[in-house]
């Protein structure tokens, strides 16, 4: 099925935008009902958690654009004020992993209706931000085309010279000396966000010989040789190394060192991957279960890797990876609360969230000392994270991994 990209003015873009905000702005916040741990009803199976946590998300998030037809967005926050609601606030690449996420569940489950909110998503975006499918982050523009190639490859959603597009700014950053692409335009900071994501949509695109640069990058810059994790990225010219540890970073390395290992039968590449996952494994899970991230762009973070693992786990046969996954879907399942029959997710996986109430008004929803105790997230991250992790889980089940 094709889906071609009808292009919005940016002068109409900011009209619309300019009358939602002010319809919004009249309207009443929303108000949330009892978060409460869910009675034990016995076993629900890998898809159905998986169909329940894209039902969540789409019920509490997932908005018309502007008013625009064929246009959604998903609202960075839940309950959402209307300036929320309106889309205000820009995000480019949480809305990128809900596109992601969605294409998951139609392949899982091919439904027109979820097609067409694969395309709306999308579509979405370009509307939103603009000027085009491109901005100047490139970790940003590598998150979209990882989506919208999925979206051509396994749902036959394409958008126009949209993955062209963004395969082009990709390049455009590139440093043919270093062997890598920044964070963003201009910037010296090559951090592994970026340098990641953009080798895997490269490979996939059929940039072999850049990929493997990418991923030699990672693994001769940023791989700690004591822990065997990949750090998260390095400052140019000085050579200075940021050595935070992310989980997202060991996702996407993870991820690239596969799609290599795949698609060129080098055994450098399986090796690579697997260290990764062991070292993952080792210091980036408790009992099994990934890492928590906090709220905020932490929040994607587990996700991410959860994606990624599974990758591995199908591609490559890692049963590590396999049982991480698996743990983790357990864990975050176990543990959550549920809103009006739908579950919501913490930030931390490995404990539950406990019963509140919310109060009625929006903006005293739930301070830092509420959140923390309680496990919560008001943000589309978090909840994307454990969306991403149980597809991922329901894709390892059904292959039986």
């Amino acid at each position: 099925m094709v889906r071609r990209n009808e292009g919005i003015s940016r002068r109409g873009a900011l009209i619309a935008a300019g009358a939602a905000i002010g319809v919004g702005v009249l309207g009443q916040p929303p108000r949330a009902g009892t978060i409460r741990r869910p009675a034990t009803v016995g076993a629900v199976g890998a898809g159905q958690r998986a169909e329940l946590a894209e039902r969540a998300i789409v019920a509490r998030h997932v908005r018309s654009l502007w008013g625009v037809p064929r246009r959604s967005l998903g609202a960075l926050v839940w309950p959402a004020a209307p300036v929320e609601q309106s889309f205000g606030r820009w995000c480019y690449w949480w809305q990128a992993h809900l596109v992601d996420c969605a294409i998951d569940a139609a392949h899982r489950d091919p439904t027109p209706a979820r097609k067409d909110r694969v395309a709306a998503l999308a579509l979405g975006i370009r509307t939103r931000n603009v000027t085009g499918w491109t901005n100047r982050y490139y970790d940003d523009m590598a998150w979209l085309a990882l989506a919208l190639e999925r979206a051509d490859r396994l749902l036959d959603i394409r958008f126009g010279h949209a993955v062209d597009d963004l395969r082009s700014a990709l390049l455009d950053g590139w440093n043919a000396e270093l062997g890598a692409i920044p964070w963003r335009a201009g910037d010296g900071y090559y951090n592994t966000p970026a340098v990641g994501p953009a080798g895997i949509a490269l490979a996939r695109l059929g940039d072999l010989t850049r990929a493997r640069r990418l991923a030699d990058f990672l693994h001769t810059r940023l791989r700690d040789p004591v822990s065997g994790v990949t750090l998260d990225g390095v400052h140019e010219p000085d050579g200075r190394v940021d050595r935070t540890v992310h989980t997202y970073c060991q996702g996407v390395a993870i991820g690239l060192e596969t799609e290599l290992a795949v698609r060129t039968g080098d055994a450098a590449h399986r090796d690579r991957a697997a260290a990764l996952v062991a070292a993952t494994g080792t210091e980036l899970t408790d009992g099994g279960v990934i890492l928590a991230a906090a709220a905020n762009d932490s929040g994607l973070f587990m996700g991410v890797l959860a994606r990624y693992l599974a990758e591995t786990a199908l591609a490559l046969g890692d049963t590590t990876a396999a049982a991480i996954v698996h743990a983790s879907a357990r864990a975050a399942w176990e543990h959550r609360a549920e809103v009006d029959g739908l579950p919501l997710f913490g930030m931390d996986w490995t404990r539950p969230i406990a019963e509140v109430r919310y109060p009625s008004s929006l903006l005293h929803l739930e301070g830092p000392e509420t959140a923390s105790a309680a496990n919560l997230s008001r943000d589309l991250s978090v909840q994307l994270s454990a969306w991403m992790l149980l597809e991922a889980d329901h894709q390892l089940t059904a292959a039986g991994r």
